[in-house]
């Protein structure tokens, strides 16, 4: 058998350096998923919809005026977050059942049911979503 010719060692040294490479990973080792997209929604009728309810006097949320509220979460960068309250996988569905009455979820949270129908709730989480 005849020693690996220079092209050989290449390769496998691109792919050993390839392997050592820094990346992010989850707590199992692997790539995290890119976040989730809800279906449907509209990210300008969410914003709205969060400015007609107020959320702004809890929350801090870039892109609506005068939502510099402190006593629930920054909601920037909401996407990346792996929990919604602490305790819900961050998924679309559990967004949306989060907003439509989040005492049911935690009785201990300081966040009302808000009384959102659907769409609304669809067309806040569309704009969750899509918060750097």
């Amino acid at each position: 058998m005849r020693p690996p010719g220079r092209p050989m060692l290449f390769a496998l040294a691109v792919g050993l350096l390839a392997g050592l490479t820094p990346r992010t990973v989850d707590a199992r080792g692997t790539d995290p998923p890119p976040p989730l997209l809800p279906h449907g929604g509209s990210p300008e009728a969410g914003r709205e919809a969060i400015r007609a309810f107020g959320c702004g006097a809890c929350h801090r949320i870039p892109g609506v005026a005068d939502a510099r509220g402190n006593v629930g979460p920054d909601l920037a960068g909401f996407a990346r977050r792996s929990y919604i309250a602490g305790r819900l996988p961050n998924t679309p569905g559990n967004l949306e059942a989060w907003l439509r009455d989040p005492p049911a979820i935690d009785p201990a949270t300081a966040m009302p049911a808000m009384g959102m129908d659907a769409g609304q709730i669809r067309d806040i989480t569309s704009f969750l979503y899509r918060l750097d």
